[in-house]
C-alpha cells in the first residue's frame, strides 16, 4: 500500500504549469514538523515536495499560497531523468489525490501580514503533532461538556433525513 497524509505549511506558492498534454499541474513544497527534536532540542522539519493535477491543482494556485496551512492525502512517487550535465537525476515526490485547506485566506493573511506571505518563514511555527506522552489539550478538553447530562440518548437511523 502507497499512502501518505501530511499536515504543513508551504513553503513557495504554488507553481501552475499547462504541459503538452494541457492537464494543469501544480507543485509546491509543503515543510512538516518531526515528531522529535533534535540534541540541541530544537524541532526540525521535512520539505516534501507535492504534485497535483487538474481541477484541484487550479485551485491550489487560486486559493493558498506561501505559508498557508494544509493537509495532503495522496502517494509516493519517485521518478528520474538525465540532467543538462548528463548525470542521472532521482526525485522523491507526493502526488496529492486531496489537498485540504485548513485556514481560511483571511486567517493566513492575518497571520503573516500583508506582504508577501511568509517572507520570515519559520517551520518551527508549525504546531508539533501530539503524542502519547504529550496529547493535544484544548479547552473543551478542559470541560465536559456532558458532565450535567443525566440521561440516555438513543440514535435510530431511521430517524435521519437522507
Amino acid at each position: 500500500m502507497n499512502k501518505v497524509v501530511l499536515i504543513g505549511r508551504l513553503t513557495r506558492d504554488p507553481d501552475l504549469r499547462y504541459p503538452s498534454s494541457n492537464i494543469p499541474v501544480a507543485n509546491f513544497t509543503v515543510a512538516v514538523n518531526r515528531n522529535f527534536t533534535n540534541q540541541n532540542g530544537e524541532r526540525e522539519a521535512d520539505f516534501i515536495n507535492v504534485i497535483v493535477w487538474r481541477k484541484q491543482a487550479e485551485n491550489v494556485k487560486k486559493y493558498i499560497g506561501k505559508g498557508s496551512l494544509v493537509a495532503i492525502e495522496g502517494r509516493i512517487q519517485t521518478r528520474n531523468y538525465e540532467g543538462a550535465d548528463g548525470k542521472r537525476v532521482y526525485v522523491t515526490e507526493v502526488v496529492a489525490d486531496n489537498v485540504q485547506f485548513l485556514e481560511s485566506r483571511s486567517q493566513s493573511q492575518n497571520r503573516v501580514g500583508s506582504g508577501d506571505a511568509m517572507d520570515n518563514f519559520n517551520p518551527n511555527d508549525i504546531p508539533p503533532e501530539p503524542t502519547e506522552e504529550q496529547p493535544m489539550t484544548t479547552d473543551i478538553e478542559a470541560e465536559d461538556p456532558f458532565a450535567n447530562f443525566d440521561s440516555s440518548v438513543e440514535i435510530n437511523d431511521d430517524d435521519l433525513p437522507f
